[in-house]
């Protein structure tokens, strides 16, 4: 366990090897030779790229040792004189390497045909009647501008849907449901057509491009359905409505806009599913040419008959009502029968006058691969429901049916009324499924004579939907991520930070397009200067603050000024300083009895500094809300955290004027997080870090070990997105502030928070500069949340309401969780390659192996896989690129993170084998392996023994201990903190959200994140790799990682740039893991596991733990599911 072995671990054979581990400092060494490649295909030559400016030759080292950084100057400027730090290698070679053809032809383009656009037409959330202003679509534009389309068109042959639904008293009325359209401040951009034939054809009350169509009219006779626009050639005999066998009862959660809930679907079990048919079923085509229809017979074929696809895009759901539900609360009718039998009415006195009956509180489920992606909102005492809810829901599933699961909604947990359940195989031919079906009990008889749901399902299969196929930001008319509480502002600016630090001339300069060169920002400089610059407010939300970190540390104005020092001194000047800070449970301080706190956010410590200060700190505990159970309130309080990073500050506007700027993004201001590209982990002990040090890897005594490096993402935003994140903050300070018991008394609660709208001096979100969209550095900005009503205060109280504003209804509470719902329209959108920086990456179990209950039902990974699978079928390159720490933080040996590293392998072995398949259905499997398309990463450094260097040893430390081989090895990993996204070069998404279910499912840790682009800087308006803002940040983060600059890493999709980079992070594996201490230049590591031409995902031969601290790489599940880990 101590030294990996020297040899190559990865047994690819010839091409796939490891090159051999170089001596110290020793250059990467070219690129392989064409013919080691296995054959494959030639380069995308699609776009015209522009040619890479050539760099300056090879550095030479200093002989301390240390990796000597020289800054790259412009293409037209003289080379910068070199800087004490590490230098960058560009090899000289340039353009890409020439490798052979593949064997096989691709397919012959397609007759040209109509392209279906709408931007930003689909709605993931929930609509709930709603309509326009004019009440009108809006005639489609005349042009789409030059842009070359991506991909092929979409085929026009679509038909028509059938005739308008029955439900017409609630379109003569649609007043009593319809509501204009909440956007909370939305631009008013025009209205797109629809990709398909009219809305009341085609999607019959589906909701596109902003239209809310009103309701449907009166509900179906029951046991009637019908599926319009199925081609007439399709014929099927089976059954329609289905029912499901609940093993167990819970309570859950199910969500409108979400594709995933782990409590709702891990407490009912298996699905066992029956057949039946209480009446005769038909199929209408009211479009066809022939306009005839089918008789459906029922029938009870076995349990083997149901056949599984993959629902691949979005699922248009209408929940109208319930008939005839049976009254669940039985407990409550045995207590009104006893007390009608007592003389008087005592029935009346006990219930507090009320004579209404008490039955059940009914709502809906929908489920698909076991996994919930829907829910409508309860309905007290009905037993004849009326929801009128409509869902957009994006899947990737493999399914044999979706499921209607109808529960009654208890104090604690919930009751199974009963299921209906939908063959996808009746909706993959395109057709709407609509009508009431019978609702089945677990015995398969019906739950109720006469219990009914009515409802229609259509599927949408992704490649239908031409929001997708133009990337994102396609054109200027895109309106940003459908179905989110806050819409696409744009006119702003953006700025984009990697690490806390990044001193001048560390990093290589990038040209951009237009004569402009890419800045590096330095995030804490610039947050340290907001701040002193602030003259009204400062508004910090973190998971941790800590009062004596120090923003500055290479500037002699700065000094040794604390954040704690710089904050007091603000408020003193009359500045509104407010700190929004999670309250970690595990830390108190009781009669003078402190503790830190498990996760040592310094909550208390930072509240008793500023506690005789005006600067006002409220520490703010992770609450589930006082209608959840007592159970959920201790797994919410004690698990969940608060978890977003914002700084908030007003800035000066010109003209004497003020405009709000907000820092958003993944760097919390506490201990541990300074640092720069260079990740020192020895060097700056005595110096930088030497009153920061932070590795929670040991424990005991950490004397000369080596720090843990810390590598982030951040962003600042200036413009109209900054105000949303302001609206954030006051939403949640609000909410946080709410005084509890005698408190309650005082009339007005809280004032701490400014009202800028009242303020002369400060800008509002519509008089803040604009920054026109030919502006080429100009930005569009939308903010999206993980968050809960249980978080914030504003949240409608009506449902109905909350639908019209996107959130979604989970069980008494209403959810924002629109990351999901932005990282899913990008991914999607993508067309060439997706770049990914993330603490954790768990998801989409519902599609593993095994431990597919676990409920880690997040769409993210599965969607990548899906993209590359597509990409292969359509014999088109694409790339995933996607670094996560070595090891969650802490102890590797630890339970918790062996499991997360457990459910982290099972997330990767399920996409490999996604793609294998791929590779297999088109006969590709040996040209191309899955790491052709998909690979993973982490980070590391190792530090020779430098000149002069003062060595602390703890002879106390035994030999073979974590504390002493770190000493002795001199390596330790980089730690990913970040939580960010690139797509092809014009679009990051950058925040606090990982991708796991905490994160994601937006009731569980609070979070935010921002989506931005240059719509100057698109492929739809380019045609070809946009350099701008976005290009040269993730040429930026290339560069720190991998110490050079290479032409081929301009067009990350192809196969020369795939392997090159996956040779780099072998290479550096493989001297990071040698038994020789030798300085790194690049820091980008191979992840450790074996990945097989099949997608196999196994331990790397003889190297299955981590080097010096020990727990296996692919990690461990021995215990109980829990959500802690997910």
């Amino acid at each position: 366990m101590d030294n990996y072995n020297s040899q190559s671990p990865y047994n690819y054979g010839g091409s796939y090897g490891y090159p051999h581990v170089p001596p110290p400092n020793q250059a990467y060494p070219p690129p392989p030779n064409p013919g080691g490649y296995p054959s494959g295909p030639p380069p995308n030559s699609q776009y015209p790229y522009p040619q890479n400016p050539q760099y300056p030759p090879q550095f030479a080292h200093s002989s301390s040792g240390h990796l000597n950084y020289q800054g790259y100057a412009t293409p037209s400027a003289p080379v910068a004189p070199p800087v004490e730090h590490r230098n960058y290698h560009h090899p000289p070679h340039s353009g890409p390497l020439a490798y052979p053809q593949h064997g096989y032809q691709p397919p012959p383009p397609s007759a040209p045909q109509p392209n279906l656009q709408h931007y930003g037409s689909f709605q993931y959330g929930p609509s709930y009647y709603q309509h326009q202003y004019s009440g009108h679509f809006q005639p489609p534009p005349e042009s789409t501008g030059n842009a070359p389309p991506r991909v092929e068109n979409l085929s026009s042959q679509h038909h028509h849907g059938g005739p308008p639904s029955n439900y017409d008293h609630f379109k003569e009325n649609p007043s009593i449901y319809a509501s204009t359209n909440h956007d909370h401040g939305k631009d008013n951009a025009p209205i797109y057509p629809p990709a398909y034939p009219p809305i009341e054809d085609q999607l019959a009350h589906m909701s596109l491009a902003g239209d809310r169509p009103s309701a449907p009219a009166s509900p179906p006779a029951p046991a009637a359905f019908s599926v319009s626009s199925i081609p007439p050639q399709y014929s099927h005999s089976g059954p329609l409505p289905m029912t499901s066998k609940l093993h167990g009862q819970g309570t859950m959660y199910a969500y409108p806009n979400n594709s995933f809930s782990s409590f709702e679907t891990s407490s009912m079990g298996k699905f066992e599913t029956q057949s039946h048919l209480s009446s005769q079923q038909s199929f209408t085509y009211p479009d066809s040419p022939h306009n005839h229809s089918m008789s459906i017979m029922p029938y009870s074929p076995g349990k083997g008959s149901k056949k599984v696809f993959l629902l691949h895009g979005d699922l248009d759901i209408w929940i109208y009502e319930a008939k005839n539900l049976p009254n669940m609360d039985m407990f409550h009718k045995t207590i009104g029968d006893m007390f009608n039998k007592l003389p008087g009415n005592v029935t009346t006195k006990i219930e507090g006058h009320m004579n209404n009956k008490i039955t059940s509180d009914p709502y809906v489920t929908v489920v698909v691969s076991g996994a919930t992606v829907g829910r409508t909102y309860v309905i007290s005492n009905n037993e004849n429901p009326l929801w009128m809810q409509q869902f957009n829901i994006p899947v990737a599933h493999h399914a044999a049916d979706i499921q209607f699961v109808v529960k009654d909604n208890d104090v604690v947990g919930s009751q199974l009324i009963g299921t209906v359940s939908v063959p996808v195989e009746n909706l993959y031919a395109g057709g709407k499924l609509e009508g009431s079906f019978p609702i089945l009990g677990a015995n398969g008889k019906p739950c109720k004579a006469g219990a009914m749901l009515s409802l229609s399902v259509k599927y949408i299969p992704i490649d239908k939907m031409s929001v997708y196929q133009l990337g994102v930001g396609a054109g200027p008319e895109y309106n940003g991520v459908p179905g989110t509480y806050f819409p696409l502002r744009r006119g702003g600016s953006v700025t984009l930070y990697q690490d806390a630090h990044v001193p001048d001339g560390l990093l290589p300069n990038f040209m951009l397009e237009n004569g402009m060169q890419y800045v590096h920002g330095k995030c804490w400089h610039d947050i340290f200067d907001a701040i002193r610059r602030a003259r009204r407010l400062i508004y910090i939300t973190g998971w941790s603050v800590w009062h004596k970190v120090r923003l500055v540390r290479d500037d002699i104005v700065a000094g040794d000024c604390t954040l704690g020092e710089l904050l007091k001194s603000k408020s003193q000047e009359g500045v509104r300083v407010l700190l929004l800070v999670w309250d970690d449970p595990t830390s108190r301080n009781i009669l003078g009895y402190k503790t830190d706190g498990v996760m040592a956010t310094h909550d208390e410590e930072t509240r008793r500094f500023f506690k005789h200060s005006s600067v006002q700190v409220l520490l703010c505990p992770r609450s589930a809300g006082k209608r959840h159970s007592w159970m959920k309130q201790r797994e919410v309080g004690v698990i969940y955290t608060h978890h977003q990073k914002t700084i908030i500050v007003d800035a000066d506007a010109g003209n004497n004027r003020r405009k709000i700027v907000a820092f958003v993004g993944g760097l919390d201001l506490c201990d541990g997080r300074y640092d720069t590209p260079e990740h020192p982990i020895f060097r700056t002990l005595q110096t930088v870090h030497a009153d920061d040090y932070h590795n929670p890897t040991y424990t005991g005594s950490s004397a000369g070990c080596p720090r843990e490096p810390w590598h982030d993402l951040h962003s600042k935003i200036d413009g109209p997105a900054a105000y949303d994140v302001l609206t954030n903050f006051e939403e949640r300070w609000l909410k946080a502030a709410k005084p509890q018991g005698i408190k309650k008394l005082k009339t007005s609660y809280d004032d701490a928070l400014l009202r800028i709208e009242r303020m002369a001096d400060i800008l509002g979100m519509q008089d803040v500069p604009f920054v026109n969209d030919s502006d080429p550095e100009g930005w569009h900005v939308q903010i999206f949340r993980s968050i809960d009503s249980n978080s914030v205060k504003g949240f409608p109280k009506d449902p109905k309401e909350a639908i019209l504003k996107n959130l979604a209804c989970g069980k008494n509470q209403l959810i924002d969780m629109s990351i999901h719902t932005a990282y899913v329209k990008a991914i999607r959108s993508a067309q060439h390659y997706i770049y990914i920086e993330n603490q954790y990456f768990i998801g989409s179990s519902y599609n593993w192996g095994s431990n597919k209950d676990l409920g880690a039902n997040n769409l993210i990974p599965m969607e990548i896989a899906l993209k590359i699978a597509d990409k292969i079928r359509a014999h088109e390159r694409f790339a995933a690129y996607i670094i996560v720490p070595m090891w969650p933080e802490g102890n590797p040996t630890g339970a918790a993170t062996q499991r997360i590293l457990f459910w982290q392998n099972k997330t990767m072995q399920m996409m490999y084998e996604t793609i294998y398949k791929a590779l297999l259905e088109v006969g590709l499997e040996s040209a191309f392996s899955p790491q052709d398309y998909l690979n993973f990463y982490c980070l590391g450094n190792r530090e020779a023994v430098g000149v002069g260097e003062k060595i602390d040893i703890d002879s106390q430390t035994p030999a073979n201990s974590p504390q002493a081989l770190g000493r002795k090895n001199r390596r330790f990993m980089i730690y990913v903190h970040s939580k960010g996204m690139i797509v092809d070069d014009e679009y990051v998404i950058l925040g606090s959200a990982n991708i796991n279910q905490r994160s994601l499912e937006g009731n569980r840790d609070t979070e935010i994140a921002m989506g931005a682009y240059q719509p100057q800087y698109t492929f739809a308006r380019k045609g070809y790799y946009p350099h701008g803002q976005v290009y040269g940040y993730r040429m930026s983060l290339w560069a720190e990682h991998l110490g050079v600059v290479e032409d081929c890493f301009a067009t990350p999709e192809t196969l020369e740039c795939v392997r090159r980079v996956r040779a780099m992070g072998e290479m550096n594996w493989q001297q990071f893991a040698h038994s020789e201490v030798s300085e790194m230049r690049g820091h980008l590591l191979k992840y450790p596991v074996e990945v097989d031409r099949k997608g196999k995902v196994r331990p790397l031969p003889g190297s299955e733990t981590f080097p010096d601290v020990g727990g296996q790489i692919v990690g461990s599940f021995l215990a109980i599911q829990e959500n802690l880990t997910i």
